[in-house]
């Protein structure tokens, strides 16, 4: 699928307003430029590590697209994705990037693509002493909950469950604060749907053909698919330990385990703006599989198939695109 972009001003102005903090004349003209000549695009992000924000417009398969570059973690992948919504009409996001998997079931090079995110690196750390039939701190304010489950450091003693100081951590939902919600009124959101139209549309890449080889010599064991999956999970966590990543699986029922896809859900679903999220599994999260150097043999792979899927994949948006979901997000 070919891309086909146009140039304009707005990386160049924004690089210049920058410093001062704020959102100059000149920006917003190149910012209305943009918006008049596309308007509105497809929002397409990924977290490629960079210093600043690069806007790039351009069309994909008939569908106008403004691409940015969110860089790694939760705060820049939030803080870039409210900043595509406040400045640009964007009628969707289609997220894609790379992913460790929790799913032994799975293979590096799958491409997934989740119904729902979760952040789960937002954690009541309960006192020792404390167990689960203990009310966490402010739990009566309606601040936290003990309703999503906990994480005991003492079923991870190597010699077997033991007291252990660091006693307990609880998974907690979000504070959202939506468009359609009532204003200073938080609500609370720990699953977050991505779009039910979009994640219709995703079941027709699911026969997609994906390459399975790196060179003549290095072939995974059967060529990658595209597969719809129930759940991804996000933190500002880099995961590499298997016992964790079993945790996340059993607990929670994760497929891909990343660092920003769950903050551009949040943002999206908050203001009520159609997503989805692409990630291609470069990795068994922790090590463990039949592939040994997963990552650093396969990642070529894995980022080809998450770029081919999203190319596919804008194009299906050309019919009814500005369409919202109502959707809640689950606790």
């Amino acid at each position: 699928m070919a891309m086909r972009w146009w140039p304009v001003l707005v990386a160049a102005a924004m690089m210049a307003t920058a410093a001062e903090g704020f959102i100059s004349a000149k920006t917003w003209s190149a910012v209305r430029r943009a918006n008049d000549r596309g308007g509105p695009f497809v929002g397409s992000s990924c977290p490629t590590p960079t210093r600043w924000i690069p806007f790039r417009f351009g069309a994909i398969g008939g569908q106008n697209v403004v691409m940015v570059m969110t860089g790694l973690s939760m705060l820049n992948a939030g803080l870039t994705t409210q900043l595509l919504l406040s400045l640009f009409r964007v009628k969707g996001i289609v997220h894609w990037g790379i992913a460790g998997n929790a799913d032994e079931g799975l293979q590096i090079g799958d491409v997934t693509i989740p119904e729902h995110w979760a952040h789960l690196s937002l954690w009541n750390w309960q006192r020792y002493g404390d167990g689960p039939e203990n009310e966490l701190p402010l739990e009566a304010a309606g601040d936290y909950t003990r309703d999503l489950g906990f994480l005991n450091f003492s079923d991870y003693t190597a010699a077997g469950p033991s007291p252990n100081e660091l006693n307990s951590i609880w998974f907690q939902p979000e504070e959202i604060f939506p468009v359609s919600g009532t204003p200073e009124q938080r609500q609370h959101a720990f699953w977050v749907p991505v779009s039910s139209r979009y994640f219709s549309l995703a079941e027709k890449l699911e026969g997609m053909e994906l390459p399975a080889c790196v060179n003549a010599t290095t072939c995974l064991p059967r060529a990658p698919r595209v597969t719809r999956v129930r759940r991804g999970c996000s933190a500002n966590v880099f995961l590499d330990n298997a016992a964790y990543r079993q945790f996340l699986r059993a607990k929670f029922g994760c497929t891909p385990v990343e660092m920003e896809s769950a903050a551009v859900a949040l943002v999206a679903h908050q203001h009520a703006v159609p997503f989805l999220t692409i990630r291609s599994l470069s990795d068994l999260a922790g090590g463990g599989s039949s592939l040994g150097n997963e990552a650093g043999e396969f990642l070529a792979i894995a980022a080809q198939n998450a770029v081919d899927v999203m190319l596919n994949f804008v194009p299906l948006l050309a019919d009814g695109g500005a369409a919202h979901d109502a959707v809640a997000a689950d606790m």
